[in-house]
């Protein structure tokens, strides 16, 4: 049988030659075996609508990082909670945030409760149930370099925030995005989310549209280079979080507010995998700096 075989791939291939040697013009026979070869040697990796994908590419393999403050853009099934504190003068601002994260093939579902408490010296605190989120992202493009060094990866995704009436929560909240993950080598990855919000309900913020952005670099240490106990991988972090208002009395308004910290993935717990995350919060500019002076940032997911 292995004979057989072998003999119908010989013959395939010579035919394959001569089809290739009559079709291009190729007289050399040698020539030609080696281009037919080149031909069926580099089978089609592209799927999905207008073959947008790649099966290449190394968005949803757990590549990326989750993000400290930034939006998440990569394929996630987990449980995350969160804690941020601030401070600026007088006030101090705590978030504790709970999200659930679930995929279905590349499009991943997800959902965020968070609780906010603010207090300022000689006011009263407001502390509620902040606007419960859904959202959803999908891919709709990816690039790989033909010795796969790098690859990128395109795609959309929106979010939700749907009121409660607390004292934190008053407006919904609409939030179209569009995200790329580019990976370059075996180290070093970056991701972008834009973002465009707009506030609908009355008050202060009725109406109100922000253009928003987020930047995350980090840099994968494996546990081979960095061999520390319990940790598969260590990532360095670098974020960068910009806000501008587009309307309203602070129209152009824009606030940088950066954050500089790691994310740890350790060993699987049965099927789950703990990775932490700790960071420090800081103002890049003026704007940044009144409502912001430092902070803390601080994230416990579990993958499943």
């Amino acid at each position: 049988m292995k004979f057989k075989i072998k003999t119908v791939s010989c013959v395939f291939g010579v035919l394959t030659a001569a089809a290739v040697a009559e079709t291009t013009g190729l007289a050399d026979e040698e020539e030609a075996v080696t281009h037919a070869a080149r031909l069926t040697a580099a089978p089609n990796t592209r799927y999905g609508f207008f073959d947008g994908l790649d099966h290449r590419s190394s968005y949803g393999q757990g590549i990326f990082p989750e993000p400290l403050l930034v939006g998440e853009t990569d394929v996630e099934n987990e449980v995350r909670l969160d804690w941020l504190h601030t401070e600026a003068n007088a006030q101090q601002s705590d978030t504790v945030n709970l999200e659930l994260e679930q995929s279905f093939g590349l499009m991943t579902l997800e959902l965020e409760v968070p609780y906010e408490c603010t207090a300022a010296a000689g006011q009263s605190a407001q502390q509620g149930i902040g606007n419960i989120d859904l959202g959803a992202r999908h891919p709709f493009y990816q690039l790989v370099a033909a010795n796969n060094f790098w690859d990128t990866t395109v795609g959309a995704a929106v979010e939700v925030g749907i009121p409660v009436n607390s004292d934190v929560s008053k407006n919904t909240e609409f939030v179209p995005k569009l995200f790329n993950n580019l990976r370059v080598g075996h180290h070093f990855t970056f991701q972008t989310l834009l973002g465009y919000a707009t506030m609908f309900g009355g008050g202060d913020e009725g109406g109100l549209q922000t253009f928003e952005s987020g930047f995350v670099f980090g840099y994968t240490l494996p546990q081979e280079e960095l061999p520390l106990p319990g940790v598969q991988q260590l990532i360095p972090i670098l974020e960068v979080i910009s806000d501008t208002q587009m309307n309203h009395g602070d129209s152009g308004h824009t606030s940088l507010v950066g954050d500089a910290g790691f994310r740890a993935n350790l060993k699987t717990i049965g099927g789950l995998q703990p990775r932490l995350g700790l960071g420090f919060v800081f103002p890049m500019n003026n704007n940044a700096r009144a409502d912001t002076h430092w902070g803390i940032i601080s994230s416990l997911v579990f993958e499943y």
